[in-house]
């Protein structure tokens, strides 16, 4: 397996033959395009969730104020 690097030191892995720039602009973009497809999935499930729980709270609530009512009149 590690037959195969054409590198000989870590300095010319980083320069990469020249192409270093390229390279490593692909694989940061790369990095941050999976970052944020895994971040802002998250985030907008917390979103829902929490949305989900006050709308539970708030029919629970007018659940609540409709027996009170009927049970009033």
């Amino acid at each position: 397996m590690f037959d195969s690097i054409q590198f000989s030191s870590i300095g010319e892995f980083f320069s990469m033959g020249g192409y270093a720039f390229n390279v490593w602009t692909v694989y940061t973009l790369f990095v941050l395009f999976f970052a944020i497809n895994l971040y802002f999935p998250l985030i907008r499930k917390k979103q829902i969730l929490s949305e989900q729980k006050r709308r539970l709270i708030v029919n629970r609530e007018m659940q609540t104020l409709k027996n009170d009512d009927g049970e009033n009149s």
